[in-house]
């Protein structure tokens, strides 16, 4: 398989065996780093994991019980983006093969998820003409979309889609505090978390409560995360009112505390420009506080203090004045913690987990703009996460080709996407499928239990 091949579409399942001498990275192995609309064929041919997508989607719903609803599959809607930007929604698939052979046919750029609907989504238009208008989304899981974007206004070492590991520790903080909370306050254990391939992460709660919660419901979730609630024209973006925090914002200023101080401080010098500092000072409603403040910090601008420690000193003298019990307005004591939060704390698109019918990117796809696959985060891990690490669609390629021969089943175990998906299955499929296959037994056999008891009446 050729490079030329590869790039004009012509490419078979053939795999060039040459070795590459030592030191040498073969020119027939290589493949070019940019996207190619083309590479998704092999990609999508030997590597996406079709059958555990389709698994996942399931949920135990697979015609091997009797009493799987065997029309659950087949009622979720598949979004696919093909080039030039054309988006086909309500796609749907009754089986696993089916839904391969069209991600294969069609190679699109993305696939989204959709809810499961009442009826086929792709037949929905005829249910429309037989006035029985009962096409609407029935189960859904909640999701979670963290964009680094929304954190532009507190990280200085990038902007827009640019991402690099010091503003990263801003996923890492997000998923330290929604994971847990998820599990411990909400009682959810099947927890996805994704890449989402450029600059951000995804979650999905997958059991079975959450996918049958109501819009209202989920809106409720959202809401329970919120606390950054301001906006490029708000000086104040987070309040916290009540003199005592709630035990998941406590819990939540501890993980933010610790990364906070001992992360983004320095790594996004926060204080160390009158321009930055100013916005910090900015959040502290006491006049005489800001002033003794700026006052101090620009009688020591020739110090010889190094940039790292001015950044760390800086916020010393801000906890100590805004901390020492001297008399101060009312709330004045919340503000170290506002500030922390107001620089740390997730910032979730709200909408996106309100509402049922939204879409989210399938985990495995490749984002176009970077080739990076969206490969799953651990989250007891995920300080060890590195986004410029994840696997891009030409060296996936590249491996293909230097791996010799092997069947399609293990081909995605001989590159470096092989990790990613054992993961996906171990930790997260497998634990989900036997939790989905009990509530199946648990449900039929209640169900039989209820027919005989009404055959004795």
């Amino acid at each position: 398989m050729t490079k030329e091949e590869i790039e004009n579409g012509t490419a078979d399942m053939e795999i060039d065996q040459r070795e590459p001498l030592n030191g040498e990275r073969s020119e027939l192995n290589a493949v070019p780093d940019d996207f190619n609309a083309n590479y998704l064929k092999v990609y999508y041919g030997k590597l996406f994991p079709h059958a555990d997508i389709f698994k996942w989607m399931s949920y135990g719903n697979d015609g091997k019980h009797p009493g799987c609803d065997e029309s659950y599959f087949g009622r979720r809607e598949f979004s696919f983006t093909l080039d030039n930007d054309i988006y086909l929604r309500f796609q749907s698939f009754n089986s696993a093969s089916k839904l391969e052979n069209s991600i294969k046919e069609k190679c699109p750029f993305k696939v989204d998820i959709g809810p499961v609907y009442s009826v086929d989504p792709a037949k929905r238009h005829a249910y429309a003409q037989s006035g029985n208008n009962v096409f609407t989304p029935v189960e859904k899981e909640l999701v979670f979309d963290i964009d680094m974007t929304d954190y532009d206004d507190v990280r200085y070492c990038c902007s827009g889609a640019d991402v690099c590991l010091k503003c990263w520790t801003l996923m890492t903080i997000a998923i330290k505090v929604i994971d847990p909370a998820l599990r411990d306050d909400f009682g959810f254990n099947h927890i996805l978390w994704v890449y989402s391939g450029r600059r951000g992460v995804h979650c999905w709660v997958c059991d079975a409560k959450a996918r049958r919660l109501t819009n209202e419901q989920r809106s409720s979730i959202a809401e329970y995360f919120r606390v950054y609630k301001g906006n490029e024209n708000s000086q104040k973006k987070v309040s916290l009112i009540s003199s005592a925090l709630h035990p998941f914002l406590l819990r939540s200023y501890k993980v933010l505390e610790e990364f906070f101080e001992g992360n983004l401080l320095s790594n996004q010098s926060l204080f160390s420009t009158e321009e930055r500092y100013e916005k910090i000072l900015e959040m502290i409603p006491d006049e005489s506080i800001t002033s003794e403040l700026r006052g101090k910090w620009q009688d020591n601008k020739k110090s010889s203090i190094s940039k790292e420690n001015i950044n760390v000193d800086r916020w010393k003298h801000v906890k100590k004045i805004l901390k020492s019990g001297k008399q101060k307005p009312q709330g004045l004591g919340k503000c170290v913690e506002e500030i922390v939060f107001s620089f740390s704390y997730p910032r979730l698109d709200m909408e996106v987990s309100k509402h049922m019918n939204h879409l989210l990117k399938a985990p495995f796809c490749i984002h176009p703009k970077t080739g990076r696959v969206c490969v799953p985060i651990d989250p007891n891990r995920c300080e060890e996460f590195d986004p410029t690490a994840v696997p891009t669609l030409s060296k996936l390629l590249e491996e293909i080709n230097m791996g010799g021969l092997g069947t399609d089943d293990d081909e995605w175990d001989r590159t470096s996407l092989g990790k990613s998906i054992r993961f996906f299955r171990s930790s997260f499929l497998q634990p989900l499928l036997k939790s989905c296959k009990e509530e199946i037994e648990n449900s039929y056999n209640a169900k039989l239990q209820h027919s005989k008891t009404s055959l004795t009446w």
